[in-house]
């Protein structure tokens, strides 16, 4: 029995289970050549592996800091690497928000993609099961197997099914983050050379040097600050999401980028907490620029998609910020605007796929004046735009208020600065939402949202409300693990 882990309960490997059912749906999707039964199929698997992450949250112990639902054999036995997975409260809303978003994805491209349908969703499938991975493994060896599988799907998405400049994009995408994984990599083996394991939690707030720390840190930011991506490392996403497929798109601003800002929590804060505290001035800088250029760039886009790509760096700035406040409010932020990022985001770019489906344009001038021509899709659009800049009542208000009392606890001039770039992001998305609403006189014959759409945008919306107006439940199962981490921090620094 290990102290850090408590062993699977039920009679089946949930999280096993949760991990490699799209895998299993891969497996009989391989055998079909019907277009719709595969969508069907792929559709059916998302939505079981929904079920069994839903089981794993209701019965999820939320009053305790131990990892859950543990499973452990051993793999490669001379180099200690075991099969290991466990989940937190951290990770529990990840892996939710991964399996809520698959099965939206999949109803999403039902009509979007004419051709390839079924290596398409083979793609979608295996990039859920490498996704959900991430957020379960609790072996170095095993997480980082997950993290470099996101990779191909991905690449896949953006080009087979991207936009003009596809390639370019694709690869600059695989590039970037295929280098920052040469650095996750090599802090992965400086910390086994220490340990002589590969186990995660072994390697949390142990006694290691400062010097250690400090380059071990330096690996881990690199490749964690590209997949975020942060400031000046952003320049990847702009390009991977105007290109990508809506799908793309969404996977990107939805888990994708979550990867990078997990990762600071889940290695950086508790193996190399010093170097954490050191360079804490460096990232809360970075994020206030992240903050306020995304915020700038953002106002002078025409494009929506890019609009809403900036849009995810300075949302992302905002987690960044919350987490290396070290405070437990800037940790409930950073984590809650890691889940609304992922719904508000993952939403305006449906909706921006839904209007190109109609307009086969991206630009604002010629989606301007819907609000009269689609009530239903503008209700979404408003809603969405909304939350996107923290308005009262909707999701990402209650995130950016606790990163915020964080940012203004510690340092007054980072919470001024984050309050600047959440005032430019009302500027830009009250533009947005002006122009697309009641921009110029439109007579076009363009159909509203259908029921499909409306199926699968419905349970965003959901969320947008719930959280903004009664997010006590979602604090009630991150909580205890979040405290765990600050008092453990806290007996760093003193």
């Amino acid at each position: 029995m290990l102290p850090y882990l408590t062993m699977n309960p039920f009679g089946f490997p949930v999280l096993s289970t949760t991990i490699f059912m799209p895998l299993f749906g891969v497996l009989f999707i391989l055998f079909m050549s019907n277009e719709k039964a595969i969508k069907v199929a792929a559709m059916i698997t998302a939505l079981l592996t929904l079920a069994v992450s839903a089981f794993l949250f209701v019965n999820f112990d939320p009053t305790t800091t131990i990892f859950q639902f543990g499973e452990r054999i051993s793999w490669v036995s001379s180099f200690n690497i075991n099969y290991m997975l466990g989940i937190d409260g951290i990770s529990i809303m990840l892996i939710l928000l991964t399996t809520i978003i698959s099965p939206i994805a999949v109803l999403s491209s039902w009509k979007a993609i004419q051709t390839r349908v079924k290596e398409f969703m083979i793609s979608i499938l295996i990039m859920e099961t490498a996704m959900i991975g991430v957020f379960c493994s609790l072996d170095f060896i095993l997480f980082y197997f997950f993290w470099e599988a996101m990779l191909i799907p991905m690449y896949l998405l953006i080009a087979i099914w991207g936009g003009p400049n596809k390639d370019y994009a694709s690869l600059k995408f695989f590039i970037y983050t295929l280098f920052g994984s040469v650095f996750l990599l090599v802090a992965i083996i400086a910390i086994y050379l220490v340990n002589g394991t590969f186990s995660i939690p072994e390697a949390m707030f142990k006694d290691y040097t400062f010097q250690f720390q400090f380059w071990v840190f330096l690996a881990f930011g690199i490749a964690f600050a590209i997949k975020v991506p942060m400031f000046p490392f952003h320049t990847w996403l702009p390009a991977a999401h105007t290109e990508a497929p809506t799908v793309g798109s969404v996977f990107l601003a939805s888990i994708l980028l979550k990867m990078g800002t997990y990762g600071f929590m889940r290695f950086c804060l508790p193996i190399v907490p010093q170097a954490s505290f050191y360079f804490a001035p460096l990232m809360i800088v970075l994020s206030i620029i992240g903050i306020i250029y995304g915020g700038f760039v953002c106002l002078s886009q025409t494009d929506m998609k890019k609009l809403v790509a900036y849009s995810s760096v300075a949302h992302m700035g905002f987690v960044i910020l919350g987490i290396f406040t070290f405070s437990i409010y800037g940790f409930v932020g950073a984590l809650f605007q890691m889940l609304n990022h992922g719904i508000t985001t993952g939403g305006l770019f449906l909706l921006v796929g839904m209007v190109y489906e109609r307009t086969h344009s991206r630009q604002i001038y010629d989606n301007a004046g819907l609000g009269k021509i689609m009530p239903i899709y503008m209700f979404f659009f408003g809603l969405f735009a909304v939350s996107s800049f923290a308005f009262p009542g909707t999701n990402s208000f209650v995130g950016e208020l606790y990163v915020l009392i964080g940012a203004f606890a510690v340092n007054k001039t980072a919470g001024f600065f984050a309050v600047v770039g959440a005032v430019v992001a009302a500027a830009y998305m009250l533009k947005l939402l002006k122009q697309v609403a009641w921009g110029r006189e439109d007579k076009r014959d363009i159909k509203d949202m259908n029921l499909r759409e409306i199926i699968y945008m419905v349970p965003l919306a959901i969320f947008v409300l719930w959280v903004g107006l009664f997010p006590r439940p979602f604090v009630n199962v991150m909580e205890y693990t979040l405290v765990n981490l600050a008092t453990q921090l806290d007996k760093v620094s003193h």
